[in-house]
């Protein structure tokens, strides 16, 4: 399988399983694969509650520790999904949101070069 089609095959099982965990999911969601990283970058909105936040004081600390506590709560699985397509073992991840725009970026770190690997099968 080639690198764009694994990077399709994750986008599309994230994006379900956004609207499945949250019942609201991105707009978009594009797959980067690089080095030893997944990068998953979901465009979207703030959640209704999330641009009420922040019109208040501390609205963007609120936010991002909602989104920090969200994170930590669905990564257990987004990591399974990681692992499942890509074979290999997730070894930390990380997110932030974008107040302003509401797009979140996700990164997978795997326990290996996986994209020099499919350099060498292609």
């Amino acid at each position: 399988m080639t690198k764009g089609q694994l990077e399709d095959i994750i986008s599309k099982d994230v994006t379900k399983f956004y609207f499945r965990a949250l019942g609201h999911g991105p707009k978009e969601t594009r797959v980067y694969i690089v080095d030893d990283m997944v990068i998953i970058r979901l465009k979207g909105e703030l959640l209704p509650l999330e641009k009420k936040l922040l019109e208040g004081t501390n609205g963007i600390s609120l936010v991002k520790n909602i989104r920090e506590a969200l994170h930590e709560l669905l990564t257990v699985n987004l990591s399974n999904i990681v692992r499942k397509i890509t074979h290999h073992a997730v070894i930390s991840s990380h997110s932030d949101i974008s107040t302003k725009t509401g797009e979140l970026i996700q990164v997978f770190i795997l326990d290996s070069n996986f994209a020099k690997e499919l350099e060498k099968n292609n």
